[in-house]
């Protein structure tokens, strides 16, 4: 049992959770006005409000045009004050809880994004770590748990991407062996990818590929160093060009694959050329103000 609770808290950095906390929150600004940016006008249409099963389970509101722009401006106000990191457990639960509704009212009109399960469970789980310092070396059991969360969530997405095709088509050999990145490829592919459709043997080893890395794709988990580099890289090249081929991205899970990286690194890097700035100005004041003034 031992094992199992070191390895879900090993300690991490506590400057490592502060630069996390920071790009989650700033980037969940981004996601609210750019990738799920229909919540304000699906306020205006509630007769379409289908909730999905945890907006039937839990006593949620159906959207309305007051409360979704007050979920709108509560979620800025709220992660803008948690990027900073001042009061990080009150601002964070607020953008919490403020943005699984956004998220339940967004995904409730016909179209569930698997793309946002880390992401959610970031905003859950970076509230109970506290105050974080950028330049804070001390390791932290809290947020090595908070981190293992959203690492656990970002496979999560993998795993059940792979699970999904393996039901809605009998077997997952079933869908590796269709034509659905063929249909892709028709439907939206850019000038970068059309030339395969004339191999269409690669399409079929492509599909393969990504079958067998959704579902071993837990192993991420367990590596250290240069394999967990390798690892991730392949998952983000796969995005990167998944996005150039065919104009679909990832960006939430591509954030929270940060997690798997010493991001304290960054802060420590920052403060660092901060304080150089800093020295540099002051050095110079001091000499201007030491030289005598002439005449």
């Amino acid at each position: 049992m031992k094992p199992v609770v070191d390895w879900w808290t090993s300690p991490v950095p506590v400057a490592r959770i502060a630069v996390f906390r920071t790009i989650v929150y700033l980037f969940l600004l981004y996601d609210i006005f750019v990738l799920v940016n229909d919540v304000v006008p699906h306020g205006h249409a509630a007769e379409l409000y289908r909730p999905l099963f945890v907006g039937r389970v839990l006593p949620l509101p159906e959207p309305s045009p007051v409360l979704v722009q007050t979920l709108q401006v509560v979620l800025v106000v709220a992660a803008l004050v948690a990027a900073t990191g001042r009061l990080p457990r009150l601002a964070g639960w607020v953008v919490a809880v403020c943005y699984f509704e956004w998220l339940v009212i967004g995904m409730s009109f016909g179209k569930v994004d698997h793309d946002h399960l880390a992401l959610l469970v970031a905003v859950w789980v970076l509230p109970t770590v506290g105050r974080a310092r950028h330049d804070d070396r001390t390791p932290t059991e809290a947020g090595g748990w908070a981190l293992r969360c959203v690492q656990v969530a970002t496979i999560a997405t993998y795993v059940g991407s792979g699970f999904a095709k393996w039901v809605r088509n009998g077997s997952p050999f079933a869908w590796a062996n269709s034509a659905v990145f063929t249909w892709a490829i028709i439907r939206r592919g850019t000038d970068l990818i059309v030339w395969v459709l004339d191999f269409p043997w690669i399409l079929r080893i492509s599909q393969w590929m990504l079958v067998l890395a959704e579902f071993v794709s837990p192993v991420v988990l367990f590596l250290r160093g240069r394999a967990l580099l390798l690892a991730v890289g392949f998952f983000l090249s796969f995005h990167l060009v998944t996005y150039l081929s065919l104009g679909i991205h990832f960006l939430p899970t591509v954030i929270c694959w940060l997690a798997f990286f010493p991001l304290e690194r960054l802060g420590f890097a920052a403060n660092r050329l901060l304080s150089e700035r800093i020295g540099s100005l002051t050095h110079t004041r001091w000499a201007a103000w030491r030289i005598p003034k002439s005449g």
